[in-house]
């Protein structure tokens, strides 16, 4: 696992300056602490950081075939990369080390751009290939690795890790572009393939782009996308025992490094699998790691306990305190735009956790959007059986005037806090969907932002992230769909943006078998109602693990990592919240309608309203602001 940089001249071979590539390589020293290097040529630079897990001693890049006129960056791993050595050798190419990297030299050399297809990992990777005056650029599948880039104003075409990487270089033009915001204020994330800024991108997952010197930029270039291809004729019993001998697989391959390897285990479905599986293939005791709070409603440490003794694991937990808020400045940093999960503040602190321990570490991401784990899930498929039953019109008459009077009763027992139903149930199912996920809704950023903001958004709104993939879905079934919107938004924008910067801030590796993309293909191919079963999401997989885990490991309400906000703004952040809300970085942008940011925090203090989850987001972005404007000062 390592921090990649690069400057290409898309317009020629002007001279690359090292050490502007070195500064911008050791913006991300946390990502590759064992060891570092640069390389430039006319025209070219590269930089890179590196984690050693794999090939220890020979694994060093910027890395070159023999000739010298194909070198490559990557960050992450290729897990069949033994594989493709055999076949690259016996078409004639000499390995001179044992590392992955190498392989991706050679299967450049062999096959072009259509090498992407034949690797099997997690990967961001730059190929430069002197003879072709060609840079191939490509990010995994699921957007388990990140790629940040840019073209400069004067032709310089920069690439990163990590955008702080693509901020050291001075010629990065800062603007901020108001879709971003609008999109960063309903999800909680910008979405690919925008970043904070107008003038860069992230490569979105399963994307790859090719730029000849002295061409015209071509838009990235799809190379793959989740199926959702039904099996034939497959019974549920034959799907669970396929289920658990890919799932098998997929952790096997993800075994392999030269340094101590374990893996997270909250004592949810996910990574007690996960566990299960390693402790059948392993010969040692597992490494597992995880945290338990001081507050009974967060905290599930008991069932990883339970899910350890099982497996004879080598268990460490560490009690978190639930207001262990005095991270919020270090995220600003570490996320280099806004970002509002606020969950990042426990995955930071099992990330510490399984640092002191392990170097690589497996986890359970991925199985609520691939088998449908989400309770949203569950209440989107039951507002989309009402809307197959009543015609829109009618629809739009009874539920829309019910979503706009009903209240917001957040004070309210469950059952009557049917705003958002209400509201739901009028739209179709995309809108509906983004509706339920929203931070905040379309009419709060109406009243969020100002007359102006609002003006320079020019209609633009942050549903057209998802009605742009629902556009291009390969699915019409309405669990599918969702399924598909989340795979291409909250999977890569959230969940895997947070736990690839707490993990390398630690320089951890994190390897997901739950996204092996082989694994995904074969999930999207079964039927909806293997993954939500009557009200039980992830229902072939439990029955799958029930020889593998206790029914109160599977069948348990999901609880997940959370922070208790609502306490803490009423109480030891409610100064630091009207400071960030109320104070002078927000209202110097213009965004913001300063009354009602005044409205939510005074609300929320009172009891009124819980205002926790739109005041932490703004409360991040504030923060993002700070740092801004102190890199721009310095």
């Amino acid at each position: 696992m390592c921090g990649i940089v690069g400057i290409l001249d898309t317009r020629g071979s002007r001279e690359i300056d090292p050490e502007l590539v070195r500064r911008m390589n050791e913006t991300q020293h946390h990502r590759g602490p064992d060891e570092g290097d640069v390389y430039t040529e006319p025209g070219v630079g590269f930089g890179h950081r590196r984690l050693s897990v794999i090939d220890i001693l020979s694994g060093q890049q910027p890395m070159f075939n023999a000739e010298g006129d194909v070198g490559v960056v990557f960050n992450g791993e290729i897990y069949n990369f033994p594989e493709l050595t055999g076949e690259l050798q016996q078409l004639g190419y000499v390995f001179r080390t044992k590392s992955d990297t190498e392989t991706i030299v050679h299967a450049w050399e062999a096959w072009g751009e259509e090498c992407v297809h034949r690797l099997r990992g997690m990967f961001a990777i730059a190929v430069w290939d002197r003879t072709k005056q060609t840079m191939f650029m490509a990010r995994d599948r699921l957007g388990v690795k990140p790629f940040y880039y840019a073209l400069l104003p004067d032709g310089m075409f920069i690439f990163g890790s990590e955008l702080k990487s693509l901020r050291a270089h001075p010629g990065l033009p800062r603007d901020i572009d108001p879709r971003a915001v609008e999109d960063y204020f309903a999800y909680g994330y910008v979405p690919e393939p925008k970043t904070i800024y107008t003038s860069a991108f992230k490569l979105a997952p399963g994307f790859c782009l090719t730029i000849k010197v002295g061409q015209p930029i071509p838009q990235p270039r799809q190379f793959w996308d989740v199926p959702f291809k039904l099996h034939e004729k497959m019974t549920q019993r034959d799907a669970e025992g396929e289920l658990i001998v890919r799932l098998r697989e997929a952790v096997r391959i993800r075994l392999k490094a030269e340094v101590p390897l374990g893996a997270f285990l909250s004592g949810g479905v996910d990574s007690s699998a996960v566990v299960a599986m390693m402790a059948g293939l392993m010969k040692e005791p597992v490494n597992t790691c995880s945290i338990a709070f001081n507050h009974k409603d967060f905290d599930e440490s008991e069932y990883a306990e339970k899910v350890a003794r099982q497996y004879q694991t080598h268990h460490h937990t560490d009690t978190v305190d639930t207001d262990d808020y005095a991270l919020l400045d270090i995220l600003a940093d570490l996320y280099d735009e806004p970002y509002a999960d606020s969950s990042a503040i426990p995955t930071y602190r099992v990330c510490q956790l399984a640092r002191k321990r392990v170097t690589v570490a497996l986890s359970g991401d991925g199985g609520d959007e691939n088998l449908a784990g989400y309770r949203r899930y569950r209440y989107a498929m039951a507002e989309d059986s009402v809307r197959s039953r009543v015609p829109v019109a009618l629809r739009k008459m009874v539920f829309g005037p019910l979503g706009k009077y009903y209240p917001k009763a957040d004070w309210a027992p469950r059952v009557f806090r049917a705003k958002t139903t209400f509201e739901a149930l009028a739209r179709d199912l995309v809108e509906g969907y983004f509706h339920g996920v929203s931070i905040m809704s379309d009419a709060m950023r109406a009243r969020l932002f100002s007359d102006s903001f609002r003006t320079r958004l020019q209609g633009y709104r942050a549903i057209e992230v998802m009605q742009g993939h629902a556009a291009k879905s390969p699915t019409d079934a309405p669990l599918s769909m969702i399924q598909y919107l989340d795979m291409k938004t909250y999977l890569p924008g959230d969940i895997l943006t947070k736990v690839d910067r707490a993990s390398m801030a630690h320089a951890l590796e994190v390897r997901v078998p739950l996204l092996d993309h082989k694994l995904v293909e074969w999930i999207s191919g079964l039927p909806p109602e293997m993954k939500l079963n009557g009200g039980e999401g992830k229902y072939v997989f439990k029955k799958s693990l029930e020889p593998y885990l206790p029914d109160d490991i599977l069948y348990r309400k999901k609880m997940g990592f959370a922070v208790p906000l609502a306490a803490w703004f009423r109480g030891p952040l409610r100064q630091r919240v009207r400071d960030s809300l109320l104070g002078p970085n927000l209202a110097a942008t213009g965004i913001f309608n300063l009354s009602f940011l005044k409205e939510m925090v005074e609300q929320h203090e009172s009891g009124r309203r819980d205002y926790s989850s739109p005041i932490w987001t703004v409360l991040m972005f504030e923060a993002f602001l700070r740092k801004e404007m102190e890199g721009a000062a310095a």
